[in-house]
C-alpha cells in the first residue's frame, strides 16, 4: 500500500470511552485491557505518521440538550442521550491525551451517529487528498467501527479495519465482529500486519 494513499482513521478516541472518569468507560474497559487497544493505537498513529499515512479523528459530540437527535431517540442514541454523553464543551468529549492531533492531521467534525461518513465531510477529504486505502480504529468494535467499515467498502474504498486498535462492551462482542463481519467488508488486521504492508 502506498502511504500516500493511505489514511487511518481513529473513530471516538475520546475521554468518553478511554479514560477512567468517562462515563463510557467502563463499559469498555475489559475489552480495551484485554486487546492494549490504546497503546497499540499509539503505536500505530506514531508509525504511521512517520510513513507519510495521513491521521484522520472522527470525534463525535452533541450540543448540551441533544436537539441533534430525535425528540424520541431510541437504540443506542438513546443510551447517549440518557447518559448524557458526548456533550460539548466538557473534557468527557475531548480527544486523549495520548493520541493529541498533530500538525498535518485532520480532526473531522459534524458525526451525530454512527457512521464516520454520514453526517460529515469525511469522504469529500480523503478524496480530495487521494486515498485510497481506508484504515479503521476506534469504538465501538461493533458499532460506529463497522457502520464506518461498511459505508468506506460501499463507498469502493479498500477497507482495513485494525483489529487490535478496536474495543467493544464484551470480548464476546469483539471476536464475533472481528471474525464473522470484518472479513465481509473489509481485510482485518493488526496494525503490525497493517504497518507491514505500507511500502
Amino acid at each position: 500500500m502506498d502511504p500516500k494513499e493511505t489514511a487511518v482513521v481513529l473513530i471516538e478516541f475520546q475521554n468518553e470511552f478511554c479514560s477512567p472518569d468517562g462515563a463510557l468507560y467502563g463499559a469498555v474497559k475489559e475489552v480495551l485491557e484485554k486487546n492494549k487497544t490504546i497503546p497499540n493505537t499509539v503505536d500505530l498513529v506514531a508509525k504511521a505518521r512517520k510513513k507519510g499515512v495521513q491521521i484522520v479523528y472522527v470525534p463525535i459530540s452533541f450540543t448540551e440538550d441533544y436537539h441533534e437527535v430525535m425528540e424520541e431517540p431510541y437504540g443506542i442514541l438513546k443510551n447517549v442521550v440518557e447518559g448524557k454523553a458526548f456533550r460539548k464543551g466538557i473534557k468527557a468529549v475531548e480527544i486523549i491525551a495520548e493520541l493529541k492531533p498533530q500538525p498535518g492531521d485532520i480532526v473531522v467534525e459534524g458525526k451525530r451517529g454512527l457512521c464516520g461518513f454520514a453526517s460529515t465531510n469525511l469522504d469529500f477529504i480523503l478524496r480530495q487528498r487521494g486515498i485510497r486505502n481506508v484504515a479503521l480504529a476506534g469504538f465501538l468494535t461493533n458499532v460506529c467501527v463497522e457502520s464506518t467499515m461498511r459505508t468506506a467498502y460501499e463507498k469502493g474504498y479498500n477497507v482495513i479495519t485494525l483489529t487490535d486498535c478496536t474495543a467493544a462492551t464484551s470480548w464476546e462482542i469483539q471476536e464475533f465482529t472481528v471474525k464473522t463481519n470484518y472479513p465481509i467488508y473489509s481485510r482485518p488486521m493488526t496494525h503490525d500486519e497493517f504497518l507491514a504492508q505500507l511500502e
